[in-house]
């Protein structure tokens, strides 16, 4: 299965916080964010990890230059990178997407922090999903909120995904994690959604329930996003519980 990872935003909050390093490179712990994902992804049996990355400075593209040649921890990664500054996510997605199209593919932004083992079981079960059920797509979501602007995730009684809400009305037991498992089915969705000149990832997501995609969401005890500094001192703790 192929991973991809959206990692071509700026981080301005970052930066306007003090920290240095571009987002892709800021440590949690002892480990770069995009090097955590790339070796979990790598432990998940991925056939090739694709990137994007934007070209406001060339240290996070040498960075994966050098991971693509020399890999990671002195383990050799399939690694293919695009360095394009797009306006949204969803953008990013979509300068990505043509190398998605071949299966099943999980896709997460740069500074998503979850529980490894968490992660384990949630691919495996996107696996099952799609091969025994005809699933089109399995959604990261989680209960806890620490997210400026969290995307409500509308779920059933069987973990089918009704909606995506800006607000939470009708009253929703998760928000979106930013862990996308999807199938190519949804790359036509990106499309349609990019010709229409549309805008953010939570609106291809609702796009996705609009054109008919089954769709179910899949907890996960915590997902922390890196945007203030303090984000990282969370993580830390996070991961380390």
């Amino acid at each position: 299965m192929k991973y991809a990872i959206i990692a071509a935003g700026e981080g301005s909050r970052l930066v306007a916080e003090g920290i240095e390093d571009p987002k892709p490179l800021v440590r949690v712990g002892e480990e770069r964010l995009i090097d955590r994902l790339i070796r979990i992804f790598m432990d998940n049996e991925a056939e090739q990890i694709v990137v994007i990355c934007n070209d406001l400075t060339s240290l996070v593209a040498r960075h994966l230059l050098r991971i693509q040649e020399d890999g990671l921890n002195g383990r050799s990664v399939p690694l293919f990178f695009l360095v394009k500054s797009t306006p949204s996510s969803m953008h990013s997605f979509y300068e990505i997407s043509s190398h998605l199209t071949a299966g099943p593919f999980v896709l997460t932004t740069v500074d998503t922090i979850f529980k490894e083992q968490e992660f384990k079981d949630y691919v495996k079960t996107f696996r099952k999903c799609v091969a025994q059920d005809g699933l089109d797509g399995l959604m990261g979501v989680t209960d806890y909120i620490d997210d400026e602007k969290p995307l409500y995730v509308g779920t059933d009684e069987k973990m089918t995904v009704t909606g995506f809400f800006d607000t939470n009305n009708p009253p929703c037991q998760y928000i979106s994690g930013g862990i996308y498992g999807l199938t190519p089915k949804a790359v036509k969705t990106l499309n349609d959604c990019i010709s229409r000149g549309e805008q953010r990832m939570r609106n291809f997501q609702r796009a996705l329930i609009r054109d008919g995609l089954q769709l179910k969401a899949y907890p996960f005890s915590k997902v922390l996003d890196i945007d203030h500094a303090s984000d990282i001192t969370k993580a830390e703790a996070f991961l380390n519980t």
